[in-house]
């Protein structure tokens, strides 16, 4: 970041932010290095260790600020920052309280889980990533800053970039599904659109990527369970996400819980040193997740000053909760198991991002109360994310175009998740207003108006089990159980179903049945939502299935047996109003799968970009073949194949073309291929060009994401698609470690998803 000149007040107290004595003249805030080297200069050693301590608001918020344990910390300059606190008046008195009673003023910054909005919320992070657009995803991004900021927010722990494959990892729900290219290109999407093109504008925020590393893929899919994998496969599919957070200057780094090479990532130097800064580059600060460095303890790496010590050895800079450092770093130094240069070093990288928020310069720029009346959960906010939901919604079936409906006749609409406004924001929605959050039913009666009579019952709870309920229900995010009997509910609702024309059952996961701590090992619909959805089959009246997940579900039986099955998410605070404009065909679906949905458990893990084994199944059927890469019980292919999603027309794809049968490592080639839309909609496509290396000196996957463009093509109309393949495309990192193309066939596919077998070849030559 260049350095500006900034006009600043200052008064007689060494950074002056005492908005009780008059400023005097103004003068000129020094360039960052020089301003930050003047500051570390008057800090005594605890009052730098204090800078690395971030602890949860806690009591802060339950009181006066002023009265709290933390806000005594903070005057003792103990706090480098807070989070979980919000709304600019608590911020502000807690800023005050830095900045006005702490000997040396440095402002806290104030960080939150903004992970897909703020009181305007989005889809969830996987389906944000089913848009597969950037321009959406990365105005999504900037809507949250805007909103955050303007509450007293300046630092989102987002966004998550962990590549996954298993299903039964909670946190699938996060992230942005299981391929390295994709991903790629929304974390970049994210990062810049938190932080735009100036940390120090009012209405940006610093970003954090996370978690680094390998979180996403735990053994059993379950949480914060052990992770290993080559290193091979780290560089080719799980790190290339993180490394574009930090290619696109990301500020901040989070480290996940998991163990890499048997060490825990909070205190693996090799990652958070050797990968991270040396090789990537990186020159934001690493913060632990919480209480992070005290969890190595119970990974067996010693006790709290010994794993404090290696976190900051390894790499990290700020202690999330845990005290690690505040309570041991001073021992270790005089120990000198810690050097001085370590700890200043760490205090630079986080005053640094003070400085570039603009905090040296204002405390206070980010509680501004106006700000705070005016420019959250907006009407146009909530436009804009009413279409952007739209945009991420993936119909998964169709049949005899069932959909869209029409306004008209009477609408049954039936299941626990129909009438459930407090999850559909989905998990990790924590600013959002549940109670102004659009129901399904809600939606749709507004969409139909006085055109059609809706009509609704529970029709069974989210489980049999009320625990199992209470478990997937929290935060707030009730379901309100009835307690009346499984046939009572379901007499209720089949009562309406039978007085209606079309029956929209709303049925899956509650919100909080996936994400943080919400793994599973069954990932099927509930048993008594699956016996509801058999009984309104019964009626023998057309159902369509509007599912709610945040994870891939085995709908095998779903899929068999009801007509048409829209997959919603969970759609964030217009939900209702988004889902009820693509049932009833104000919006066409466009949405593609960005992780695989098995046709069983026994898949998992499950992935389009898969190595062959040396007995590759051959024929397409799924048949059995003894003695080749298959099960004796199911087929191989998946039930909903990664890139998946139908829309209410068709496309025809042909023409496929390439601009030359050799490449040089200095060409660019040409790939194009028709598209025409030969349905009766316009509508959004989005096109998919993957790549094979047929020979190399390691085994390369069967296809890997390389490109994709969403176009929108009229009803009747034909437009030329191009993409270009450059060496860049073509490189991977081999058994060495090393980034590199070899020379040799390569197969390009381009299609509507990830099974599409349009190829043409091409050869490269050095």
């Amino acid at each position: 970041m260049q350095y500006k000149i900034i006009l600043v007040a200052l008064s007689i107290s060494a950074l002056g932010y005492s908005q009780k004595k008059k400023a005097p003249k103004e003068v000129k805030i020094k360039p960052r290095t020089e301003f930050v080297s003047e500051l570390m200069a008057k800090m005594t050693i605890g009052e730098k260790i204090g800078q690395l301590n971030l602890p949860t608001s806690g009591d802060i918020t339950t009181g006066a600020p002023s009265n709290s344990n933390v806000a005594k910390n903070i005057e003792e300059g103990k706090v480098g920052g807070l989070f979980n606190i919000k709304s600019v008046q608590k911020i502000k008195e807690v800023q005050r309280i830095a900045v006005e009673k702490s000997r040396l003023k440095i402002p806290l910054i104030f960080g939150m889980d903004v992970i897909h909005g703020y009181e305007t919320t989005f889809p969830i992070p996987l389906g944000l990533s089913c848009t597969w657009d950037m321009a959406l995803i990365q105005r999504s991004a900037q809507i949250a800053a805007q909103e955050a900021s303007a509450d007293g927010i300046n630092w989102t722990f987002s966004p998550m970039v962990d590549i996954s494959r298993d299903p039964r990892w909670g946190r699938v729900s996060e992230g942005s599904g299981e391929d390295p290219f994709l991903g790629s290109q929304i974390a970049k999407a994210m990062v810049k659109g938190y932080q735009g093109n100036d940390l120090s504008n009012k209405n940006t925020i610093l970003s954090c990527v996370k978690h680094f590393a390998l979180y996403g893929a735990p053994e059993a899919g379950r949480e914060y369970n052990t992770v290993d994998m080559s290193r091979i496969k780290m560089y080719n599919d799980y790190f290339p996400p993180y490394k574009a957070a930090v290619d696109a200057g990301v500020g901040s780094a989070m480290a996940s819980f998991n163990v890499v090479d048997g060490i825990p990532a909070t205190g693996n130097k090799w990652l958070m040193t050797d990968v991270l800064r040396k090789e990537w580059g990186f020159k934001g600060f690493v913060v632990t997740d919480y209480t992070g460095i005290p969890e190595m303890i119970d990974h067996g790496m010693g006790d709290l000053q010994t794993v404090s010590a290696l976190a900051l050895n390894a790499g990290i800079e700020m202690d999330m909760v845990g005290e690690g450092f505040l309570t041991t770093l001073k021992k270790s130094l005089k120990e000198k198991k810690v050097s001085i240069e370590q700890i200043d070093n760490a205090v630079r990288l986080i005053l640094e991002a003070k400085y570039d928020l603009g905090l040296f310069q204002d405390p206070y720029k980010y509680c501004d109360e106006n700000r705070a009346k005016t420019e959250i959960f907006t009407k146009s906010d909530r436009t804009e994310a009413r279409n952007i939901a739209a945009q991420s919604l993936v119909l998964l079936k169709n049949n005899n175009q069932l959909l869209p409906l029409k306004k008209s006749g009477t609408i049954a609409v039936i299941g626990p998740l129909a009438d459930a406004k407090e999850n559909m924001a989905g998990t990790w929605s924590v600013a959002t207003n549940m109670e102004k959050s659009i129901s399904l039913v809600a939606g749709i009666k507004e969409a139909v108006g006085s055109t059609a009579k809706v009509l609704y019952a529970k029709g069974s709870n989210l489980d049999y089990d009320a625990a199992f309920e209470e478990k997937a229900t929290m935060f707030g995010k009730t379901l309100h159980r009835d307690n009346r009997t499984k046939e009572e509910l379901t007499k209720e609702a089949l009562k309406i179903a039978n007085q209606s024309d079309i029956i929209i059952a709303a049925l899956g996961e509650s919100a909080e049945m996936s994400g943080e701590s919400s793994s599973r090992t069954n990932i099927e619909i509930p048993q008594s939502q699956k016996d509801l959805l058999q009984e309104l089959l019964k009626t023998g009246k057309p159902v369509v299935l509007v599912l709610f997940t945040g994870r891939p579900l085995v709908l095998v039986q779903e899929n068999e047996t009801v007509p048409a099955i829209l997959n919603a998410w969970f759609a964030g605070s217009e939900a209702g109003y988004a889902i009820a404009d693509v049932l009833f065909g104000n919006v066409n679906p466009s949405g593609k799968l960005t992780a695989t949905f098995p046709r069983t458990l026994g898949q998992v893990p499950i992935y389009y970009n898969q190595m062959n084994t040396g007995r590759p199944l051959a024929n397409k059927e799924g048949k059995f073949e003894k003695f080749k890469s298959n099960y004796i019980d199911e087929r191989n292919e998946p039930l909903f194949p990664f890139g998946y999603g139908l829309s209410y027309t068709s496309f025809e794809y042909s023409n496929l073309a390439i601009s030359s049968k050799k490449m040089g490592i200095n060409d660019k080639l040409k790939i194009t291929v028709d598209i025409k839309n030969i349905g009766n909609y316009d509508g959004k496509e989005v096109v998919q060009l993957y790549i094979r290396d047929l020979v190399g000196s390691v085994s390369r996957p069967v296809k890997e994401l390389k490109g994709f463009q969403k176009i929108f093509l009229k009803k009747g109309e034909k437009q030329k698609v191009s993409f270009e393949i450059s060496i860049e495309e073509l490189k991977f990192y081999n058994s060495d470690l090393k980034f590199v193309a070899e020379s040799g066939l390569f197969e390009v596919f381009v299609g509507e998803n990830s099974s599409t077998d349009k190829s043409i070849n091409f050869e490269l030559v050095k």
